[in-house]
């Protein structure tokens, strides 16, 4: 229906482009009747068998016989004698249900109408105008066989298929062409990925057999009364870790010994490895190599989050002005669902429904939970949490069940973005009816949720929160199940890993953890990112993390112009982002593609008006940046979409320039 849709679209617009007004409107009249039903091959048998020869309606069946024989016979003179004979099949049927039926007047009727027409198309139709004025025509050896349910059923059988597998006319298949030639580029840009990501791969062999050759020539065995200097700097960097371990996992004397253990160990091992040879400090962290970066305008204030939705086709972002903005990195995909959305409040989480990219969740600094659907443009539901717990912090769509859980906190006074929160609540809505479920249990005064994560199949629920504790639901019973602490700094942010034997924390001095689910309180891995989470800098607003659909690279917000993006437990440290415009307040993977996308805020004082300008970054790739007043600053948004070779960890360029955003609908709600 879609391709004739298309088709009839193609019509318009020729005869329009070509003044053909008359014909026109003569083709929308024609459409409104819609004899032909599209061609939908049910609701054409449907008219003839349950509309027209039931119901007697000679005229009309003959009018849409008549049709299908000048549409078919014009796209193949071969199916003239088919046409034909369906033609006659159909008409006798209508007899035959007359008959039976006691309407002879029907028959006679339909002779008197047609009789001419008949006889001259066909001379077996002389025979026929007997078969009124026969007392059982259903015994005369000639008419017998038509009376019979076996010649019905193989004259259904057969127009159906005649109408099924018959010859697709040449406008239609301008849509099955365009589709197709979709589909191949895409395959195109998949293989053009995998060949980068082969080279790459090549390249990052090769580097390392040179580094080994090298590294093996050059060795040189130490006298036996001198000590190493690097030896002398293991001993030291091993004194330093292990007391640093000590002081900071210094449990309540109930705390399980093995657990401690494993957590210094844990930490121990880590820091030994980042010191090695083979792992880069973050300065040294080689920019990622784009193979395409967009930029996006739009919001006129700092943005606070940004999410790809389940298929990645479309990305909702958020600003503190109350303002969310979907749209589409694609410039191929449609834009149909893109919409700017006023809430009215400053908006503190995003969350689109894991099974469909139709509904989005937005929460709100002034408790409101509302349910944008992006299909029809509309808020379809306005949800609010309890009155004593205004900020809605995150949100989280269970991946199988309908329901999601709101993190709610209380507010205090406080200079910073966790300073301001006070007590948390976390509940549990039901997405059919809109009500809220149940309460999960945190006990009296629990500090603050600030991020919630469902495992793949929705039975666990991780929340982290300001004490540094992570909490761990089984969402059956409603009952949290386990917990420890993780950092000891407030937890940002909170995600499974890939694999669902591990979850990262996120505190907000820098300090990322990946801890086991089988050996509670085990440190897999572990990175020190406090020189891009500078709490001083970023003391408005919450750092995240983003894991990739492989689980194998962490990206990171960044009070600097950069991002770190670490390759989890792999030989290479990781990679950086590009140079940005300001900080980097927020940062979403696409769920399959190696695409990430980054929201970006700067301030500069003492400019006025607005200014549209070109800056180029450092590698040569155009970003559009966008300056609006904002009171006494001045701030620069924008987002900025990545999409880079997975294996690559050296410099390249990338010459696509970037294009503003483009709003369909402006909505307040």
């Amino acid at each position: 229906m879609e391709k004739m849709k298309f088709a009839e679209e193609l019509v318009r617009e020729f005869l329009v482009f070509r003044g053909f007004t008359s014909t026109l409107q003569a083709f929308e009249k024609e459409l409104a009747t819609d004899i032909g039903k599209g061609f939908q091959v049910d609701k054409i048998l449907d008219l003839i068998f349950s509309v027209y020869i039931p119901k007697f309606e000679a005229d009309k069946l003959v009018d849409l016989l008549s049709f299908f024989r000048n549409c078919f016979s014009f796209s193949d003179s071969n199916l003239i004698p088919v046409i034909s004979k369906l033609d006659q099949s159909i008409l006798r049927y209508y007899i035959v249900n007359a008959l039976k039926c006691g309407r002879k007047d029907k028959v006679l009727e339909f002779f008197g109408a047609f009789g001419n027409d008949l006889l001259r198309r066909d001379d077996s139709w002389s025979s026929w105008f007997a078969i009124p004025y026969l007392q059982n025509p259903h015994l005369d050896p000639q008419f017998r066989v038509y009376f019979s349910e076996e010649w019905f059923r193989a004259l259904h059988l057969s127009i159906m298929n005649f109408l099924t597998y018959s010859r697709t006319p040449a406008l239609l298949k301008i849509s099955s062409e365009r589709d197709t030639v979709k589909h191949l580029k895409k395959e195109i840009n998949q293989l053009n990925l995998k060949l980068s990501q082969l080279q790459t791969l090549l390249q990052e062999k090769e580097a390392l057999l040179r580094l080994s050759r090298s590294g093996a020539e050059e060795s040189i065995t130490p006298p036996s009364n001198v000590t190493p200097s690097g030896e002398r700097e293991s001993f030291q960097i091993r004194d330093n870790v292990v007391e640093s371990c000590e002081s900071r996992f210094n449990f309540n004397n109930h705390a399980d010994e093995r657990g401690n253990s494993n957590i210094l160990q844990g930490l121990i091992d880590d820091s030994l490895l980042g010191s090695g040879s083979n792992l880069q400090s973050e300065e040294n962290f080689l920019e990622v190599k784009a193979v395409l970066q967009d930029s996006f305008l739009g919001h006129t204030s700092p943005i606070s989050c940004s999410r790809f939705s389940a298929s990645g086709d479309n990305i909702a972002s958020s600003s503190i002005d109350g303002t969310v903005r979907i749209w589409t990195y694609d410039s191929a995909a449609p834009t149909s669902r893109n919409a700017t959305i006023y809430c009215g409040a400053e908006i503190m989480s995003l969350e689109w429904d894991c099974k469909s990219d139709r509904l989005l969740l937005i929460g709100t600094s002034d408790g409101g939970i509302k349910a944008w659907n992006v299909d029809a443009k509309r808020v379809v539901c306005d949800l609010n949490s309890t009155e004593g717990y205004p900020s809605i912090l995150d949100l989280k769509c269970s991946p199988v069940e309908p329901i999601f859980v709101s993190a709610a906190a209380s507010r205090r006074e406080g200079t910073g973005y966790f300073d301001n929160l006070g007590c948390a609540s976390l509940t549990v809505w039901n997405m059919r009816t809109w009500k809220p479920m149940t309460v999960l249990p945190l006990g009296k005064d629990p500090p603050a949720v600030t991020s919630l994560s469902f495992n793949h199949n929705g039975k666990l629920l991780a929340a982290a929160a300001t004490d540094g504790m992570i909490h761990m639901f089984d969402m059956s019973a409603g009952q949290q199940v386990t917990g420890w602490p993780a950092n000891d700094s407030a937890i940002s942010s909170i995600r499974f890993g890939p694999d669902e034997t591990s979850i990262f924390s996120l505190g907000t001095d820098g300090n990322i953890f990946e801890w086991s689910l089988h050996n509670q309180g085990k440190i897999l891995w572990s990175r020190n990112c406090s020189r891009f989470c500078n709490p001083e800098n970023s003391s408005d607003w919450k750092h995240e993390m983003a894991l990739d659909a492989d689980g194998r690279r962490l990206l990171v917000t960044s009070s600097s112009t950069s991002a770190p993006i670490y390759q989890v437990r792999g030989q290479m440290s990781g990679m950086r982002t590009l140079s940005h415009s300001g900080s980097i307040t927020t940062v979403d993977w696409h769920p399959t593609l190696p695409i990430f996308l980054t929201g970006v805020c700067w301030v500069w004082m003492g400019v006025e008006g607005i200014v549209l300008e070109r800056a180029m970054s450092c590698n040569d790739i155009a970003i559009m940046h966008c300056w609006g007043t904002g009171g006494s600053a001045t701030w620069w948004n924008e987002f900025v979409v990545v999409k880079y070779s997975v294996n690559d960890f050296s410099i390249g360029t990338s010459r696509k320039t970037a294009t503003s955003y483009s709003s369909k609908s402006l909505i307040s709600v």
